[in-house]
């Protein structure tokens, strides 16, 4: 299935609840309050958000609207569970990884692994590498992303499409290097000069000493 752009809040729903189902079975589905909790959490969350009980349950509306959540009328409040997998026909590994970005934004293959372990244990890194290939080259529409290498960084991140193509940073601008550079041996000429001067000025204050006490001054 092919889905519209979400939101940056719609996405953070859908892993936060993907998440609470895993790490915390006992009070899934998740109430609104529950939700709204753990959208604006403050750990294990890039952006970190601050959005409104009002906010999130728009969010709700429209992700139900998808069928990517479904609410359910179980007690003295609706609770809300996640339909995420079944609507994309994704794999559990899948799923993870994808919560992961939802929930941390762009990452590593090497982050994606250690992140995502509480939601699916993968045996290396090559098997969190093949997953997102398989969601790169996915025939319905790629979910995932392999970004640009940053300035300085040693491995490419990986983002979600659920919200769109990331805006990509502009590199910062390489500094240039010196047109001149100093050799060893030019480096080595000039401490020999320097040497030497010192030498000359060593002769010179003698000279004067010497000057001076002929002429019967005080030296300086």
């Amino acid at each position: 299935m092919s889905l519209p752009t979400l939101s940056l809040l719609e996405t953070r729903v859908l892993g936060v609840l993907v998440e609470k189902q895993h790490t915390m079975p006992d009070t899934y589905p998740l109430t609104l309050n529950a939700l709204v909790s753990g959208c604006n959490q403050r750990t294990s969350r890039d952006p970190i958000l601050e959005a409104t009980e009002t906010e999130v349950q728009a969010a709700i509306d429209r992700l139900k609207a998808l069928s990517l959540v479904i609410e359910s009328s179980g007690g003295r409040v609706m609770r809300y569970a996640q339909n995420f997998a079944r609507v994309l026909a994704i794999p559990s590994q899948a799923v993870a990884l994808l919560t992961t970005m939802m929930l941390r934004g762009p990452q590593t293959v090497g982050e994606l692994r250690i992140h995502s372990e509480r939601l699916h244990r993968f045996a290396d890194i090559s098997s969190v590498e093949g997953f997102l290939e398989e969601l790169a080259r996915r025939s319905a529409g790629a979910l995932v992303v392999e970004l640009p290498r940053q300035p300085g960084a040693r491995e490419a991140r990986w983002s979600q499409l659920l919200s769109g193509v990331p805006a990509i940073a502009p590199a910062d601008p390489v500094p240039a290097e010196p047109t001149e550079r100093v050799t060893v041996g030019e480096l080595a000429a000039l401490r020999a000069n320097v040497a030497q001067l010192r030498d000359e000025l060593d002769e010179v204050r003698q000279n004067v000493a010497r000057l001076l006490q002929e002429l019967g001054l005080p030296p300086r």
